[in-house]
């Protein structure tokens, strides 16, 4: 590991600690921090799930199982959650398919972590209801389709990023069942053929490509890997990187991000890619001497941009850093589930197969 890239001890408790200061007493954790006038308040489960790992892999147990405790209070009957709280009320009722997924990759998480089944299982039912919302929205193609509304009619779209994410989940939530003697043969089924669309039919996806998001998110959630996650990274790699600053976060405008940028340090770190640590040092240049994180920098302007400190930002920095270090029990879980990869290596393209699309590309 190349010298002084990682974040010391003391960091990473500070910056757990920036999460920790915006933690509502109910253990919901907002996006953004409430520094210098800016409004906390927003809430989904997929960010919040993210701040829980963060927190849970730095030490801080206590306040990671208070989030998950709040979205085990806050799961509909459905298995779903709301879209978005503002100030703990509910302002976007669907039920997006990614934000359930990901407790399966917080629960996964946490075991790994602390090594606690009988803290998971309590917890079991909250995944199994999640995974089987989200698996009744999958179609015939392998793609899971975004939400559910309210009314229980289904968005049209299927989003890479987000499919890419629930991929990882699918996997984590297969491992769960089988720890808990509760085998799901069709969550297996349903992982292989989300696995293979994400791999190979890029066009059942809606076109979401001016995010740089749908660039790395199928390599870090590990549908690809292997040379085609190679040269995938490479394919975008001169669209979508700042030199010496980070990934934007869309391709057309000059604003890096710190969430994404170590999102992609965990891809490449996933993948073998040494640049991980470069990039990883890259964007330290947005941590604030409290320990978080501004969301971003506008570098034609000079400025900080959208303005604000997130809380999401911090998690990223705080699960990449622990994928570079390897400090935990879980800091390879955008490597592997169980042992196994997330996807073969390399991630194979027969010429033909059973699904309804068109040829492989």
């Amino acid at each position: 590991m190349p010298a002084d890239v990682t974040l010391t001890s003391a960091q990473v408790e500070a910056t757990a600690l920036s999460i920790i200061r915006q933690q509502y007493p109910s253990g919901a954790i907002p996006w953004y921090a409430s520094f210098d006038g800016y409004p906390a308040g927003k809430v989904d489960a997929w960010n919040h799930v993210e701040a829980a790992m963060a927190l849970s892999a730095s030490g801080f147990g206590a306040e990671a199982r208070r989030a998950y405790g709040w979205l085990r209070d806050e799961q509909r009957p459905d298995g779903s959650w709301p879209a978005k709280w503002e100030d703990e009320k509910v302002t976007d009722t669907g039920g997006e398919s990614n934000h359930a997924a990901y407790i399966a990759v917080g629960m996964w998480h946490e075991l790994l972590v602390t090594g606690d089944e009988e803290y998971v299982a309590s917890l079991w039912p909250v995944v199994r209801a999640a995974v089987d919302f989200v698996v009744d929205l999958q179609t015939p193609l392998g793609d899971i389709k975004w939400i559910r509304w309210e009314d229980g009619s289904v968005g049209e779209d299927s989003l890479l990023t987000g499919c890419s994410s629930i991929y990882q989940a699918l996997r984590c939530a297969v491992a769960l069942a089988d720890r808990m003697a509760e085998p799901r043969p069709d969550w297996e089924l349903a992982a292989d053929r989300l696995g293979h669309v994400i791999a190979h039919h890029p066009e059942a996806f809606a076109d979401k490509s001016r995010w740089s998001m749908d660039w790395y998110y199928p390599v870090l959630g590990g549908a690809v890997r292997g040379p085609a996650a190679d040269e995938l990274i490479a394919s975008g790699w001169s669209t979508y990187m700042a030199d010496g600053l980070g990934c934007r976060c869309v391709s057309d405008q000059p604003w890096v991000t710190g969430a994404e940028t170590c999102e992609l340090v965990l891809a490449l770190d996933a993948i073998g890619d040494p640049r991980a640590y470069d990039v990883f040092r890259d964007i330290q240049f947005l941590r604030h001497h409290d320990g978080s994180y501004w969301t971003g920098w506008q570098f034609e302007h000079q400025r900080h941009f959208p303005g604000d400190r997130s809380t999401y930002t911090a998690a990223a920095v705080l699960l990449a850093n622990d994928s570079l270090t390897n400090k935990t029990p879980a800091s390879r879980i955008f490597k592997e589930v169980a042992g196994r990869p997330l996807a073969p290596s390399p991630t194979p393209a027969p010429p033909t197969c059973n699904c309804p699309l068109p040829a492989h590309t």
